[in-house]
């Protein structure tokens, strides 16, 4: 049995929508195959971007989209990617496959995704092989409405009015993939870069800074003290390995109770992560200005058999769902220093919301808990307390239940609950207080094992289902998990 209580009228922070940001990286099958196919495509699309995959991302309610890598991003030279198609510059993705890379997908195609899924950009610049002055001339062309040669140079190009962009980036994995960089000359840089990211009439750009790799405290320690002042947003990168091994890091599809505890275990380390963070942003910064953008997080396992390594193409199971549900759980308790995250990555690549082959689409159990999820977007995190059975494997132990509340602008609670067992159910006490519990509706997902997968033979093996196991007296809600689910209950108050 485990207990939770939820103080309905403690209100804290707000949950940012942009914590249900996406990644799209010029990686795989993610741009190329997985979102643009070009005009000329049999596949039914809108300027060359595919119909299925944009209207499933619009469901979703995609808030925020960053493009366009990732490693990718610092080797990448936008004015490679405008202009007529045919005369775009052919590139090697070094990073990711040795293939080649035509540019066809640039700077309008990607503006253009956004406006299409209803997703503000989040651009991210080229440090590790870029200049000042092609980092300040893209946003220029970007975002500027006067007389200038980069203004005029997007006006040839097809785009008379500046776009609105908000979120850049100014660099990535400069620590590694982006220079190999110490934080000190990092720090620098950015003070210099981030310079010439200049605001063009009322277009405001909120700054974010390459943050940590994983639990490196140091960076953070240095770019906070060196720089805080001249950024909006400080990232942090954090995968979840099976294995913790990057060599062998498991298969996403045949793996066993062991490993579906240890991954499990390895994606809660995310709120240590979070909490160590934020407790140093905190002594630069005890307004919390400065957010803490968790742009890139998920699974990370081996590829599938027979796929091209550099391409990081994985499946997705109802263990990938449950990572999903405990960081978005994770994010909405620290949502007044977490203001964005992005999943890796939104089609094709690592924890995926949508496969596709070919003319083919499906959608991953992670889809269906970003669907179920996102009536946390920009609603009020309420005060929560849970008090969980152990769930316990070879002298390891961790809460078997993980969970948050919001209440929302028309005064629905929204709670969601994560069984993280393997194989038992759980019973849930819920104290609902400071509210009258009224209406109740609900929604699991949950499988038939902890392998399950949907593929295109079965694209609905896992899939949401109406969600009735629960009673409800005197505010006291009671509730049954099935083993391996996530559930998301609407309570109308």
């Amino acid at each position: 049995m485990a207990k939770l209580i939820i103080d309905a009228d403690s209100r804290l922070s707000t949950i940012d929508r942009n914590i249900y940001g996406h990644f799209s990286e010029h990686l795989g099958r993610c741009i190329y195959e997985g979102i643009y196919v070009g005009e000329d495509s049999p596949i039914p699309n809108t300027e060359g971007m595919r119909n299925d995959v944009l209207e499933a991302l619009k469901r979703l309610q995609i808030p925020v989209l960053r493009w366009p890598g990732g490693c990718f991003a610092d080797e990448y030279h936008w004015k490679d990617g405008v202009g007529p198609k045919e005369k775009r510059k052919r590139m090697i993705n070094t990073h990711w496959g040795g293939v080649v890379e035509n540019n066809h997908f640039g700077t309008h195609e990607f503006l253009r995704l956004c406006e299409l899924i209803g997703a503000e950009p989040y651009i991210s610049g080229n440090v590790g092989s870029g200049t000042v002055a092609e980092m300040s001339e893209w946003v220029e062309y970007m975002t500027f409405d006067g007389e200038s040669p980069m203004a005029n140079w997007r006006r040839e190009n097809g785009r008379e009015q500046p776009w609105k962009l908000t979120y850049f980036g100014v660099g990535n994995e400069n620590w590694g993939c982006g220079g190999n960089m110490r934080p000190e000359y990092y720090a620098d840089l950015y003070r210099q870069y981030s310079c010439y990211v200049r605001n063009y009439g009322d277009n405001k750009i909120f700054k974010i800074a390459c943050g940590a790799n994983s639990q490196d405290y140091n960076w953070t320690e240095v770019l906070m003290r060196e720089a805080a002042r001249f950024m909006d947003g400080l990232s942090l990168h954090y995968y979840t390995l099976p294995t913790g091994n990057w060599k062998d890091k498991g298969s996403a599809t045949d793996f066993d109770d062991k490993q579906w505890f240890d991954t499990l275990q390895r994606t809660l380390f995310m709120d240590e992560l979070i909490r160590r963070h934020a407790a140093i942003m905190n002594q630069y910064d005890p307004d919390k200005r400065v957010a803490l953008i968790v742009d890139e997080w998920g699974t990370w396992y081996n590829v599938e058999p027979g796929t091209n390594p550099g391409f990081l193409y994985q499946q997705n199971t109802m263990r990938d769902a449950l990572v999903a549900g405990i960081n978005l759980n994770i994010f909405h308790q620290h949502s007044d220093r977490v203001r964005m995250a992005n999943i890796a990555q939104v089609v094709n690549v690592l924890q995926a919301v949508i496969l596709t082959e070919g003319a083919g689409m499906v959608l991953t159990p992670t889809y269906h808990v970003f669907d179920m999820y996102k009536v946390h977007q920009g609603a009020s995190l309420v005060y929560s307390r849970a008090e969980s059975p152990a769930y316990e494997m070879d002298g390891q132990t961790i809460d078997q239940l993980s969970a948050s509340a919001s209440v929302d602008a028309n005064n629905r609670l929204h709670i969601s609950l994560c069984n993280l067992h393997h194989a038992d159910a759980l019973e849930v006490a819920c104290e609902v207080r400071g509210a009258r519990a009224g209406d109740i509706t609900g929604t699991v997902l949950t499988s038939e094992s902890i392998q399950s997968h949907n593929t295109f033979e079965d694209p609905e093996a896992v899939k949401p289902a109406e969600f009735r196991d629960f009673q409800l007296a005197n505010d006291q809600l009671a509730v049954k998990l099935p083993a391996r689910s996530v559930v998301t209950l609407t309570v109308q108050l």
